[in-house]
């Protein structure tokens, strides 16, 4: 459910009911969008700032009843009045990619908690709203499955981080370990490498583990999708596990085997 990383986007899915699926297009291409501006092309950081603001009023104009200028945010404007649908995870999205063009370090794990909040949370949430599933359990377990899918991605992705100038790992347990960044440019593993990215992997694993009855709450396709989704990360924090987090020589991704095992647990566990 990360928007920042579209493994875990229910974009088109045939498990997805047929009547979310127009919505959930909406949403996504709308994230899409204020995503690659964030990240995409040769802008400056004015340039790229300026046009999330754009976003920003158009956003403003939905919930003043106006009509959007973007044709994408008129198709937004039609789903969220379909749909009844928040406007704060919208601008939480934007605020988190506003915050990607000028923040490339997390001081500690609550820095990082608070960017997840806004760049993750909020598909989840939405997606529940779509469902008609309000209740604040379900919302708390969409939570942490979001956030925790969000992590999952920052360690897998670690290397291709990077190389975009971006280190998500938290700088308290960089320190705490003894690690200095010139270790990840270098694609060393070594030292306590291994013992600080299991700390990672422990954390983000209680927080998935944490949202999982979610998947069997919710009925249907959706639960069946969101139960794929948790068990997917689930595997990637097996495999980030097993290798002691070396995401160097082998960034960690699912199989066709992964995801015959997966299918077939989804199914038993409904």
């Amino acid at each position: 459910m990360s928007v920042g990383h579209y493994e875990n986007f229910p974009v088109g899915s045939i498990l997805l009911p047929r009547r979310m699926r127009k919505a959930v297009h909406a949403i996504y291409h709308f994230a899409r969008y204020a995503d690659d501006v964030a990240d995409e092309g040769d802008k400056s950081a004015d340039e790229r700032l300026a046009e999330l603001a754009h976003l920003a009023k158009e956003l403003d104009t939905i919930r003043d009843g106006g009509i959007p200028a973007m044709p994408m945010m008129r198709k937004l404007a039609d789903t969220i009045a379909r749909h009844q649908l928040p406007l704060q995870p919208f601008y939480d999205l934007l605020s988190a990619f506003s915050q990607d063009v000028v923040k490339h370090r997390y001081q500690d794990f609550a820095e990082l908690m608070d960017y997840c909040r806004r760049s993750a949370n909020p598909v989840g949430r939405l997606m529940l709203a779509l469902y008609g599933e309000n209740d604040q359990r379900s919302l708390a377990m969409s939570d942490g499955i979001c956030t925790a899918l969000q992590l999952i991605n920052f360690w897998q992705d670690v290397a291709i981080d990077w190389q975009k100038g971006r280190v998500y790992l938290p700088q308290t347990d960089l320190d705490k370990y003894r690690i200095r960044e010139g270790q990840i440019a270098g694609k060393d593993p070594t030292g306590l490498w291994r013992p600080m990215m299991l700390h990672q992997v422990e954390r983000t694993r209680k927080m998935l583990q944490a949202g999982a009855p979610l998947g069997k709450k919710l009925k249907g396709r959706l639960g069946l999708e969101l139960r794929l989704i948790i068990m997917g990360g689930e595997r990637i924090l097996k495999k980030l596990h097993d290798s002691g987090g070396d995401v160097f020589r082998q960034r960690p991704v699912l199989t066709w085997k992964d995801w015959l095992y997966m299918i077939w647990r989804a199914v038993r566990a409904k």
